[in-house]
């Protein structure tokens, strides 16, 4: 019997869980119809909410159908979606696992489709969304994520899908090989490409949220995106490279020219702001050279410390102890 494991993190979504859960209760009782054979189970990852999310969680494992299953696990702290994604593909027992949102952004109604092309079609081990467009979403957020996946994919050499959403279903080949790219500084996007395997993309509207507010500021999804790009490339390490030579070139270039003046035309050097204006440039670049080396160091740094990604708090699973293997 086919198994599809459902893994959902949770950030304050004591609104909008409930609503969510209908409408997966509803797709999975019209797919299981279908495919009498097909179960489901559904793992809630709680990232350490400040509201009544671990609440509504506990009492929907007692509430739900007994045709969508829940287990769930809380974290100590808030440790971030990225931890709360890898946490629910670890607890996963299905053939086959898909990632989703529980602000209704990941449409449930889009399950049945993906699932028939799992299973109909062995080209794919994959099928991943997308949106078409981001309606509703802050005309400068939007710009930004535009311009965030131009760039990222002129640096590396892994795919990014413009648009491209956590919203995906997997065989289990291919979520063990998720798994075991246990680094601690992770984002998704670029670890479902990376890892390879043929996906199918599909496409639709976006949805905005059904209740609640979303944690992601404006300053949050930019560190997020800084961290996509020393993730998966190091071309600023090699463009700060390029950008040293070059200056070093054109210093060497003003050296010369300031000595044949002096030399050949007794023209002292003057021009105080030129000067200054030089300094501060290269002051500058300095800066952002060294803040470019920084967040790589960075990132080796807290990999080198070797910590969990998460901590388990108390979970549904009595042998869950929270340290990622």
């Amino acid at each position: 019997m086919p198994l599809i494991s459902v893994c959902v993190p949770c950030h304050n979504e004591q609104e909008s869980l409930p609503i969510f859960v209908d409408a997966l209760t509803s797709v999975a009782a019209a797919m299981h119809a279908e495919s009498p054979d097909l179960s489901f189970e559904l793992i809630l990852v709680d990232d350490g909410s400040t509201d009544k999310t671990l609440e509504v969680i506990r009492d929907l494992q007692g509430t739900t159908d007994l045709l969508l299953p829940v287990r769930w696990t809380s974290f100590s702290r808030n440790f971030g979606k990225e931890a709360g994604i890898f946490a629910g593909l670890k607890m996963a027992k299905g053939d086959y696992v898909t990632t989703m949102d529980a602000d209704m952004q990941d449409p449930p109604s889009l399950l049945p489709r993906m699932y028939g092309i799992l299973a109909h079609d062995d080209t794919y081990d994959c099928v991943a969304t997308r949106r078409m467009n981001r309606a509703g979403e802050p005309p400068i957020r939007s710009f930004f994520a535009r311009m965030f996946y131009r760039i990222i994919n002129k640096m590396s050499q892994t795919e990014f899908v413009d648009g491209a959403r956590d919203f995906r279903l997997m065989r289990r080949r291919m979520v063990n090989a998720v798994l075991s790219m246990g680094e601690y500084n992770r984002f998704s996007k670029g670890i479902f490409s990376w890892v390879g395997f043929e996906t199918c993309w599909i496409a639709y509207e976006n949805v905005e949220r059904a209740a609640g507010n979303t944690s992601w500021s404006f300053w949050s999804l930019l560190k997020y995106s800084i961290d996509g790009i020393v993730g998966f490339t190091t071309a600023p390490l090699a463009w700060a490279s390029v950008a040293g030579a070059f200056f070093s070139v054109v210093a060497l270039v003003f050296l010369l020219v300031v000595v044949i003046r002096a030399l050949a035309f007794g023209d002292p050097v003057s021009g105080w702001p030129s000067t200054m204006s030089v300094i501060l440039l290269l002051g500058g670049l300095n800066l952002l050279v060294l803040g470019i080396m920084g967040q790589y160091l960075a990132k080796t740094y807290l990999e080198t410390k070797a910590r969990p990604l998460y901590i388990v708090k108390e979970s549904s699973d009595e042998t869950s102890d929270g340290v990622p293997q």
